[in-house]
Formats: C-alpha cells, sequence, structure tokens
C-alpha cells in the first residue's frame, strides 16, 4: 500500500449542511492539516465561486482558502478550453459562477428554441454547447424547453455533474440529475460530465495537490459520484454517514466503499490507522 500523502474532500454533506459546519468537521480538517497531509476541497457546488465557498468556510473556522478548492464549474471552464474551444455557450445554472468559468463564452441563446426546431434559424442563434450547472429556480419549463430546443439544433450538451439530491436544512432538495435524464432522452443525446463522477475530475484534483491516485483518499457522502467513482480512478474511498447518506442507497450501491464511517469527525483516527498501516 503506498503511503497517504493527501486528501480528497467533499463540501457539502460532509463538512457542512446548508453552509454550517457539521459536529466536529472543524476540528477534524485542522488535526489533517497539522498532520502535514495535503488537502483539496472537491465539490459539484454550482451555485458560488471558489472564493465564496472559501470566504464562508474560514468565515465557520475551517482552515481553508480559495487555492484549496476545486470546483465542478472550473473544472468545466478547462474541459470547455480544451474539447470545445471558441464555443458559444448557453448557460443553464442557478447561481452567479461567471468568475470561474474564466474566458468561457457565454450568450443568452435564441429565444424562439422554445417554440421547437426552426429550421430557418440562422447558425449564429444556435449556441454549440448547452452548459447545465446545479439546479434551482431557474429549472423552470421555459428555460429546460430551450435547451430541448438547442439540443435538436445540433448543440451539444455539458452537465457539471448529474446528482439526484442534496441535502439542506429543510431535508433532501432535487438536483440537476433528475431533469437531465428527461433532457438526454428527449433530445436522444448523452450529455458529457465534467465533475464528479468523471474521471477527469478525480485527475484534475489529484493534480492540484500533486499525489498519485494511489496515494490519495476521497471522503464523501454520495457513495456513487463521491466514493465508488474515487475508487474507479484508483483512489481509496470514504463514506460518511452524513449530508445525503441513506442506508438504503448505500445496500443498493454498484461496489463497495472502502471505509465507512459516521461522520468526518471520526476521520483522522481514520488516517493515522491508514498511514500506520502503510509503514508497516
Amino acid at each position: 500500500m503506498e503511503p497517504l500523502r493527501a486528501v480528497l474532500i467533499d463540501i457539502d454533506g460532509v463538512l457542512t449542511v446548508s453552509w454550517q459546519p457539521l459536529p466536529g468537521a472543524v476540528e477534524a480538517l485542522r488535526e489533517i492539516r497539522e498532520a502535514g497531509l495535503g488537502v483539496a476541497l472537491v465539490t459539484n457546488t454550482t451555485s458560488r465561486t471558489r472564493a465564496s465557498i472559501a470566504r464562508s468556510l474560514a468565515d465557520a473556522g475551517f482552515p481553508v482558502s480559495a487555492e484549496d478548492i476545486l470546483t465542478a464549474p472550473a473544472v468545466t471552464a478547462a474541459y470547455l478550453a480544451e474539447h470545445c474551444p471558441g464555443a458559444r455557450c448557453v448557460l443553464l445554472n442557478s447561481g452567479d459562477i461567471a468568475e470561474d468559468l474564466g474566458a468561457v463564452t457565454v450568450v443568452e441563446g435564441d429565444e424562439d428554441a422554445d417554440e421547437g426546431v426552426d429550421e430557418g434559424a440562422s447558425d449564429q442563434a444556435v449556441p454549440d454547447v448547452v452548459v447545465v450547472g446545479g439546479a434551482g429556480p431557474e429549472f423552470g419549463y421555459a428555460a429546460l424547453n430551450r435547451a430541448f430546443g438547442h439540443l435538436q439544433r445540433g448543440a451539444r450538451l455539458v452537465a457539471m455533474h448529474r446528482n439526484l439530491y442534496w441535502r439542506t436544512d429543510d431535508g433532501l432538495q432535487l438536483d440537476t440529475g433528475a431533469f437531465l435524464a428527461g433532457l438526454e432522452k428527449a433530445a436522444r443525446v448523452e450529455a458529457e460530465i465534467t465533475g464528479k463522477p468523471s474521471a477527469a475530475f478525480f485527475e484534475a484534483a489529484l493534480a492540484h495537490v500533486g499525489v498519485g491516485a494511489g496515494e490519495a483518499v476521497m471522503v464523501g457522502d454520495d457513495v456513487e459520484s463521491d466514493v465508488l467513482a474515487a475508487q474507479r480512478a484508483g483512489v481509496r474511498g470514504v463514506l460518511v454517514r452524513t449530508g445525503k447518506y441513506l442506508p438504503e442507497t448505500h445496500r443498493a450501491a454498484s461496489g463497495t466503499p472502502d471505509h465507512v464511517i459516521d461522520s468526518f469527525a471520526d476521520l483522522p483516527a481514520l488516517l493515522r490507522e491508514l498511514r500506520g498501516s502503510a509503514q508497516e
């Protein structure tokens, strides 16, 4: 077993719920930092920029900065620059993430798209890519139908994630995956996923902390997108029983997490055990 050098950590449901720290999470992250381990906070959050997330976490006592955070929008910007250079993109998202999209060209799109496919529409009116972020009030019928129209006209579909739901103070709330599945089926296309659970996201996170897959662990509350996806990328996976965790989802998962703990507060003890085993 390779020595453990870094920890990849989901934020929502692991460190916080509705941006309020979960019990023991602040102290646990400080202990991990003091142990000299690299840290990357990897999140599919699409409603806030890296800087905004860092401010909220720091205000809550977490020892983090914007440089520690890797978001789905930031990874999406890099993906679009590599795979769709110069593309005109329509963004369907809840929240302002313009700062993390960098040089991505975001256009309004053709409002007539909600009337169906217009064979006479100019090429200029058709965006190259429909980019789907996090769900919220913006995901109404008109917006989804416009996206459907763009896809019928040949636009590519890029989604920052396909999470079905997340947990807030008000309980589980619908997320992008619930709407994305409908767009894919109706338009007969398959979305290109840039955030978790894509392998590219974990590769970016490992590069961010400068370690190999075997030298890191991933901690998350989503057994599929966080934990098992990380394991497929060669990263050890740790599932926490907080946030969106549900026993029935755990039982029905497509694989078995390497480790399961009650909360992030229990992580330092597990990491000490793993590091001790690697030294034997």
